[in-house]
């Protein structure tokens, strides 16, 4: 099957149009459902991501015991609290989470969310009720490994963005045929499979885009939650569903180059790569 590679060209050419008269709902409403205690930066990193790419409004739920903390740290998404215990959202969270989804244009769930029973409740209501598409990333993708039929029954577009590890706790192995084995996984869950590394594949099953943009600059904490705000952004704004994980790590790796030319790549951070995406999309 074919592989396709994205250049700059044809990346801006698949960016939709912005009509004068727009709004800002008319670029997206996006639901976050991210961050725990001590993971608040993966809330944070996940929600600029998404604005900084072009998402027109971000709602960014997370636990109660870190709601102050991502309120300082963030002034343009929409932040608010959910019920949560131990850290983690609770069980309570679910109904806040379920009057939300039909306003929604797309759904990230898992970065720095944390496992436990509450976190798993909400990402149970998230598949089953989202007509939308939806992104799972991080812990999302770790809870899917022991609840695999979780999608069974799926019909909307659902985005996974395992890096090698996460791909192991899906599928018990990966071997040396990275896309022989995406691919599979895809066809088997019914789902985009986005698998991180040295040339990310994006695969439904039968297309696959090769990404050949980044650098191991890229390798740090939190660069993950960026590519996974990017993605949901994207499809917030109508891109089709394996164009806007394939756009989206495009611009995630073309960032982390642009950083790494600018500053090198053993100092650069995720902070940085967010403030490059305004000098790609133009």
């Amino acid at each position: 099957m074919e592989e396709r590679i994205l250049d700059w060209t044809q990346v801006m050419a698949l960016l939709p149009d912005r009509n004068p008269w727009s709004h800002k709902g008319d670029f997206g409403k996006i639901l976050l459902l991210c961050g725990s205690r001590g993971y608040t930066g993966a809330a944070a990193l996940a929600a600029m991501g998404a604005l900084r790419s072009g998402a027109g409004l971000v709602y960014l739920g997370v636990p109660e015991c870190i709601y102050a903390i991502e309120a300082m740290k963030l002034t343009e998404p929409v932040v608010f609290p959910l019920p949560d215990a131990d850290g983690t959202l609770s069980t309570d969270a679910v109904a806040a989470v379920l009057e939300l989804l039909p306003q929604m244009d797309a759904v990230l769930i898992g970065s720095g969310l944390g496992q436990s029973d509450g976190t798993l409740a909400v990402l149970k209501a998230v598949l089953r009720e989202a007509q939308v598409p939806v992104v799972l990333d991080a812990d999302g993708i770790n809870l899917l490994s022991r609840h695999r039929f979780l999608l069974r029954g799926r019909t909307a577009p659902t985005i996974l963005t395992p890096h090698d590890g996460e791909f192991v706790r899906l599928t018990g192995a990966l071997g040396a045929d990275r896309r022989a084995a995406a691919d599979a996984l895809a066809r088997e869950l019914g789902c985009i499979v986005v698998l991180k590394g040295h040339e990310t594949l994006i695969t439904d099953g039968t297309r696959c885009y090769r990404n050949q943009t980044g650098n191991p600059g890229m390798a740090v904490g939190g660069s993950g939650d960026v590519l996974a705000g990017i993605i949901v952004s994207l499809l917030g704004q109508g891109l089709a569903p394996l164009e806007a994980a394939a756009v989206a790590a495009w611009l995630h790796g073309a960032a982390g180059d642009a950083c790494a030319k600018a500053m090198g790549q053993y100092a650069m951070l995720p902070t940085d790569m967010i403030n490059a995406l305004p000098r790609l999309m133009k």
